[in-house]
Order: structure tokens, then C-alpha cells, then sequence
């Protein structure tokens, strides 16, 4: 079985931070979001992975991938050279697939869900189709599934008047009958062919189509909110781990976990935490800062009042002015 992760979105919604960078690269506590799901990939034993691409972001995930040979996997680039919707992206992943079953993500989404039973039901039990399903507050929102007797019968994209809470979460697992499916749909309301109605086409088609209800983590990484919650829930998961690396060099600081802080940084008279994450390469003073993301290269000192619930830019550079406690207004 094969993977296929899908990263030619623009994140539009995570401008300026998106402007001339792949959202699949934006870190989460500290790792790329592409990196995360790589990892659920090979958690499955699958290391012959496809990542779809438009051919702009190519130079950006190949420098920090390549094809895969660190991790042990091997990386294929696959370009959509216009977003037409998640269908047609998997459409151009048809050849390199050549006809075997295969696990499909999402590049923008954070997944915490074991994947083993998708795997499991398109392998051996006789399924063309498994989705992971979980329950969420907005439902328009999302693709949502339609269940009666245990059975998915319909499938809508962001309805208007939704049949239940239970959204489709970014995790599929097919078998090849899915392209037949692509290549019968039309493009929605919106202009996009929409792997829901390529789902419905297979349930109208008597196809078997399975799904596995989750209570766990799953965050569409689409927004800033969406990415600090992200950020903080990643951090909670592996609060266990040691998330500060040897070469960080801290001065008279407070360190509040759950933080990750990347090579390289060096921290002065600063409280961080919790629910923090330090790129590389940062270095900070006289600082207090609680939920937020710090990107690579970033240089902030003598900042006046806390921050909390925001995200620096990478190579920034942002400086308050010290406040001699002193003084008082006259």
C-alpha cells in the first residue's frame, strides 16, 4: 500500500505566514506538519509516499525533505498545477499509484487518530472505501457524512442544512475504484470536484464504503486559531517528551511547560511558557510569553507587557524599550 499526502493548497487563510511558503511546512510545536503526517504514514508500515504539489512549492518541501531518504521512505513530487479540488489533486496521482490501494491525507491537517483500521478494512475486508469520522461543533463547516443503520448512505460538502455532526477528517484509506469515481463527477457549486461527491458516487454505485468514528485530536491547520490550538494540543500530547533542545542556552529564565525550543536559541531573563514554541535560531530577552508560536530566526527584547495568543514571523525582529520602574508620572 502506498500513501498520498495532498499539499498544493495556498493557505490563504495563514497569510502573510503563507505568502511564498508551502502550508505543509508550517511547524507544529516545532515539526512541519508534513513531517507529522509522514510519521501516521509510516506508522502503517507505508513508506512509498506521494506528496502532491503545485510545481512553486517544490523547491521549498524537496530542500527539507528530498525524496525521503532521511526518513527512511521514498518521496515522489506530483504536481496539480491548478487547485480544482481535492478529487481532482488525487487524480493526478492516478499513474504513480497504478492501481494499488492507498492511504490519502491531507496536507493541512493534524491527525491524531490511529489510521490501522482503514488500512485494515481496504486491504482485507473487502471495502473500496473507509473514512475517519468525528464529531464537530460546526458542520457546515466540513464534508459530512449521512448515517442510517450504521451504513454512510449520503455525503454532502459544507451543507447548509447538515444531516448529522459527523465530519469527514482528512483520512481515507481507497482502492482503485476510486478514480472511476473522479472521472464521473462534475465540479461543484464552487468549481471543484470534491472527493465527497466522488464517495456518494461510489455509495450510489453499491461500492462498500466504511468509517471509523474518532474522539481524538484532529485540527484542520487553516487559520491562526486553528494553528495555535494545534500548536498547544501537539505540545499537551508529548508533554512527556523533552521538547528543549541541548544547545539552547537559558539566563536567569522561567520555563512554564508544555514548550519546545529549537536549536540554537538563546533565551535572557525571559518567562515562556506555557503552551510555547521556539524556532531556531531565536534569541530573546526580557521577555514574557505564554501560547504563541515563534518562528526560525526571530530576535525580540525588553518587551513591555506579556504576550500571549500570538505569531512572529520568521527573522523578525521586535524590541519594546525598558522601563525604568522608578519613574512615575509627574
Amino acid at each position: 500500500m502506498k500513501g498520498i499526502i495532498l499539499c498544493a493548497g495556498k493557505g490563504s487563510r495563514l497569510y502573510p505566514f503563507t505568502n511564498n511558503y508551502p502550508k505543509t511546512l508550517i511547524p507544529v510545536a516545532n515539526t512541519p506538519l508534513l513531517q507529522l503526517l509522514i510519521a501516521k504514514l509510516m506508522e502503517l508500515g507505508i513508506d512509498r509516499i506521494g506528496i502532491v504539489i503545485h510545481p512553486s512549492q517544490e523547491a521549498d518541501i524537496r530542500g527539507q525533505f528530498g525524496e525521503g531518504e532521511a526518513l527512511g521512505i521514498s518521496m515522489t513530487y506530483i504536481y496539480q498545477h491548478e487547485a480544482k479540488g481535492i478529487a481532482n489533486a488525487l487524480k493526478q496521482a492516478e499513474d504513480y499509484l497504478s492501481g494499488e490501494a492507498f492511504i490519502l491525507l491531507l496536507g493541512d491537517n493534524l491527525i491524531s487518530a490511529s489510521l490501522s483500521d482503514l488500512k485494515n478494512d481496504v486491504e482485507h475486508g473487502g471495502v473500496q472505501a473507509s473514512l475517519l469520522l468525528g464529531e464537530v461543533l460546526v458542520a457546515q463547516d466540513y464534508g459530512i457524512a449521512e448515517i442510517q443503520d450504521s451504513r454512510i448512505v449520503g455525503l454532502e460538502e459544507k451543507p447548509a442544512h447538515p444531516k448529522s455532526n459527523l465530519a469527514v477528517l482528512g483520512g481515507y484509506a481507497f482502492s482503485k475504484e476510486i478514480f472511476d469515481a473522479v472521472d464521473k463527477i462534475t465540479p461543484s457549486k464552487r468549481g471543484e470536484y470534491e472527493i465527497t461527491d466522488a464517495i456518494q458516487w461510489l455509495i450510489e454505485q453499491q461500492h462498500v464504503v466504511a468509517y471509523h468514528v474518532t474522539d481524538q485530536l484532529n485540527i484542520d491547520v487553516g487559520t491562526m486559531d486553528r494553528w495555535l490550538l494545534a500548536n498547544q494540543k501537539l505540545l499537551d500530547a508529548e508533554a512527556l517528551k523533552k521538547r528543549v533542545h541541548d544547545s539552547v542556552r537559558l539566563e536567569r529564565c522561567t520555563i512554564v511547560e508544555p514548550v519546545s525550543i529549537e536549536i540554537d536559541c538563546v533565551l535572557k531573563d525571559c518567562r515562556i511558557g506555557p503552551y510555547v514554541s521556539v524556532g531556531a535560531g531565536s534569541n530573546l530577552e526580557n521577555c514574557q510569553i505564554e501560547n504563541s508560536i515563534i518562528l526560525n530566526g526571530v530576535y525580540m527584547k525588553d518587551l513591555p507587557f506579556p504576550i500571549k495568543n500570538v505569531i512572529i514571523g520568521k527573522h523578525s525582529n521586535v524590541a519594546g524599550a525598558l522601563i525604568d520602574k522608578e519613574v512615575k508620572e509627574l
